[in-house]
C-alpha cells in the first residue's frame, strides 16, 4: 500500500493529435485507468469490451471504486464478456448484509461475492500489472493499493462512504478511492500513456460535474447520457452496458483533436 495523489498534469501529448484513437493506441504499450462513478462497472465492462475486441488491450490497469472492480477483475483473469455475465446475473441480495454502523452495509456479503468470483486471491497472480486507489480516513489521503489481497483491496476502493462500512487493510481504515481519486490515476506510472475511460457524474448532490483528466500522454474517453444504475435499479445495468460498448466502438473511430473523445451514449 503506498502513498500518493491524483495526477495533477495539465497537457496533451501531441503525438496523440489527428489520430484516431485506435491508431494512438496501437501506438504502443498503454495504461488503462477507469474513473470511479457509483455502479458505473456496467459501463466499464461495456468499454473494455470493446477494446478487447480490437485486440487494444493495456499492459497496465488501474482505477477507483467502480473502475477498481473492472481493473482488478479484468487483470486477475477475467474476460469482458465474463464480467458481463457475472454482472447482468448480479442481485441486490448479492452485496446487501445491512448493519449499523458506519455505514448501511456490512460488506461481508461483497467481500464474499468478489472472492468467489476473482479467478486469484493476491495482486502477484494476476496476469496483468494492476494497481488502485482507496482513501485512508484518518490521514485523508490516497493511498495505492497494489500488493497483497486483492479481494479485500477492490473491496475498500468500492467502500462508498455511507453505503458500507470502511475497510481495514495493514492497520488502517479506508473508504472509496473515488472519493480524492475520482479519475483512478494515483496509481499510474509516471510518464505512462494512459487511456483514462472517465464516467460523467450524475449525482445531483454535485453542483458542477468534475473535469475529465488531462496530462502529458493521456487521452481520454467519457461517455455521456449513460443509464443511472444503483443497487435499487440494477436492470438498468446491461442497458448502460451496451450503450457503452457500442459507443466506445465509434470513439475507437474518432480522431483525437484536444485529448479529450466526448461523445453521446
Amino acid at each position: 500500500m503506498t502513498d500518493n495523489g491524483p495526477s495533477t498534469m495539465t497537457e496533451t501529448h501531441p503525438s496523440a493529435e489527428g489520430q484516431t484513437l485506435t491508431q494512438w493506441l496501437a501506438q504502443g504499450p498503454y495504461t488503462l485507468a477507469m474513473s470511479s462513478g457509483f455502479f458505473g462497472f456496467y459501463a466499464h465492462t461495456g468499454f473494455l469490451k470493446a477494446i478487447e475486441e480490437r485486440g487494444l488491450l493495456p499492459e497496465r490497469a488501474c482505477g477507483s471504486s467502480a473502475g477498481a472492480l473492472v481493473a482488478g477483475s479484468w487483470s486477475a483473469g477475467l474476460d469482458a464478456d465474463e464480467i458481463t455475465r457475472i454482472l447482468c446475473d448480479l442481485k441486490r441480495a448479492d452485496f446487501w448484509d445491512p448493519r449499523l454502523g458506519p455505514g448501511l452495509l456490512r460488506g461481508d456479503a461483497f467481500r464474499a461475492l468478489l472472492e468467489a468470483i476473482l479467478p486469484v486471491a493476491t495482486f502477484d497472480a494476476c496476469d496483468h500489472s494492476l494497481a488502485m486507489s482507496a482513501v485512508d480516513l484518518k490521514a485523508r489521503t490516497v493511498q495505492v493499493l497494489d500488493h497483497g489481497d486483492l479481494a479485500a483491496a477492490i473491496h475498500a476502493s468500492c467502500a462508498v462512504p455511507g453505503m458500507f462500512h470502511p475497510v481495514r487493510i495493514q492497520g488502517r481504515l479506508l473508504v472509496d478511492g473515488g472519493v480524492l481519486d475520482r479519475p483512478g490515476l494515483a496509481g499510474a506510472p509516471k510518464g505512462a500513456r494512459i487511456l483514462a475511460h472517465h464516467l460523467a457524474s450524475k449525482s445531483p448532490w454535485r453542483l458542477r460535474a468534475p473535469q475529465a483528466p488531462s496530462g502529458p500522454h493521456l487521452v481520454a474517453l467519457v461517455l455521456d447520457d449513460l443509464p443511472r444504475v444503483g443497487p435499487f435499479h440494477l436492470e438498468h445495468g446491461a442497458a448502460a452496458l451496451d450503450r457503452a460498448y457500442r459507443a466506445t466502438q465509434r470513439a475507437l473511430d474518432m480522431p483525437i483533436t484536444s485529448g479529450v473523445i466526448r461523445l453521446s451514449a
